[in-house]
């Protein structure tokens, strides 16, 4: 007993007791914290995200004992015996190798002794793919990238730079690249997926056969599937099955800033709490941090939406409207994101997390932006085919504006749904040239005077 507690009456300390659990029942499902266990004695680990619930997992011959429960929400708890919990050793759930203590996270650096136990594959070799190479292969972690030419391959194992993709940047030693999906894919604990969305069902059509079973899948992509009008989560079910692990990393995160090394944030979503911890030690450093969301749909809301938004503001500069306009249109647009996120099952509070606005605000404010240059392109003038075919890097966001259109007269009841959604409607209309950027504002600019709105709906 503490000194303060040893001076409050028993009843008087029960009456206070049960207040704070009062308060803290209030307050659990919005804050989830974590205490790692000290070293010296057994020690118990509160996660907070729900109400309580479920039985008991053990694996005593690991050392971990978890309490947990059927629904997504839960209180769940975490005991570590110093006796057989060893750091570096792997922990076995559902069929798969999970970290346990193989990487050190207690400064954010290197351990580089545990990252080479490691394993990660790269399926795809473009500015993503690469960038993420450079975070996990910085850490010590065994990084074998799939390319498809066999001369990027040559050139990252033997000069230690992808020649398509941020060849200015030298990839960590421990970074390799193949043709061969089978071999990279045979020993890896991991496999991040950063093939673009419309190429995804085509690549894992060819290599989905060849990923060993439980082995984690983490999407690096964006976007809606235009001829399913799928997202991601549903397209990797859909080609992978329904029985693997995924995972999904969205946010503000241009490739060429994250392999030059500037600090980064990310989230990431995943119905699997434990995986999503695993990948926020795996991606844990000095300048890249992710952060976890249980809400997949409304991640991947926000990041195919947020491309859309991209273009629109990249025509209000074109057009030279000023930073009145820019800064009313993409608050707009983020309201019709946030619309949308919740008529497909996403949350609304989503949108105001680094998936969303902080997506949005990266990519219709940054010069690195694909789809906001598309955008500057169409408001001076040029045409969508001529900005395609000068164009050597996919703008994720003229697929995905036909997709959102469709998606949202898919999901959303009534009619004139372009008066829910003017903004994403109206890049549709300008990209299919149907009206021009300039006809466009004037639309928007005309719509009935209204009220607001920052309802869900």
């Amino acid at each position: 007993m503490g000194p303060v507690q040893a001076g409050i009456p028993p009843r008087r300390r029960a009456v206070l007791l049960a207040l704070v659990l009062a308060a803290g029942a209030a307050v659990v499902p919005t804050v989830a914290l974590r205490l790692p266990p000290p070293h010296g004695s057994p020690h118990t680990v509160a996660w907070a995200c729900g109400a309580v619930g479920g039985g008991a997992v053990s694996a005593p011959a690991l050392g971990w004992t978890r309490p947990r429960c059927r629904a997504p929400a839960c209180v769940y708890s975490m005991r570590r015996d110093p006796q057989t919990a060893k750091g570096g050793a792997v922990r076995v759930s559902r069929g798969r190798r999970v970290l346990a203590g193989r990487l050190s996270s207690t400064d954010c650096t290197p351990d580089v002794s545990n990252a080479s136990q490691i394993n990660v594959a790269v399926l795809g070799g473009g500015s993503f793919g690469t960038a993420m190479s450079h975070v996990l292969g910085r850490k010590g972690v065994n990084v074998t990238m799939v390319v498809r030419k066999p001369e990027v391959a040559a050139s990252i194992n033997e000069n230690g730079t992808n020649t398509q993709h941020q060849s200015h940047v030298q990839l960590p030693a421990t970074v390799h690249a193949t043709v061969d999906a089978a071999a990279a894919f045979s020993n890896a604990d991991f496999i991040f997926h950063a093939v673009p969305v419309q190429f995804t069902r085509e690549a894992l059509g060819k290599v989905a056969h060849l990923m060993p079973p439980g082995v984690p899948v983490i999407s690096l992509s964006k976007g809606i599937e235009t001829s399913t009008l799928m997202l991601m989560a549903e397209v990797l079910e859909d080609c992978l099955g329904t029985d693997r692990p995924l995972a999904f990393l969205s946010g503000p995160a241009f490739a060429s800033e994250i392999a030059e090394g500037l600090v980064t944030a990310v989230t990431i979503a995943s119905h699997d709490r434990e995986l999503a911890n695993d990948l926020m030690e795996l991606l844990a450093s000095t300048n890249f941090r992710a952060l976890y969301s249980p809400d997949v749909v409304g991640v991947e809301i926000g990041g195919a939406v947020k491309n859309v938004i991209a273009i629109a503001a990249g025509m209000c500069e074109g057009l030279g409207l000023g930073t009145n306009a820019m800064a009313a249109l993409v608050t707009r647009g983020c309201t019709e994101m946030r619309k949308l996120a919740v008529v497909c099952g996403g949350e609304s509070s989503t949108v105001f997390g680094l998936s969303g606005v902080g997506d949005t605000f990266g990519t219709c404010f940054g010069p690195l932006s694909r789809n906001r240059q598309v955008g500057i392109r169409l408001g001076r003038g040029e045409t969508l085919e001529e900005i395609l075919q000068s164009s050597t890097e996919v703008a994720e966001g003229v697929a995905t504006s036909r997709a959102v259109t469709a998606l949202v007269c898919k999901r959303v009841k009534g009619y004139r749904r372009d008066l829910k959604y003017p903004i994403l409607f109206g890049v549709a209309a300008i990209l299919d040239g149907k009206i021009t950027p300039r006809e466009g504002l004037e639309r928007l600019m005309e719509m009935p005077l209204r009220v607001e709105d920052f309802s869900s709906r």
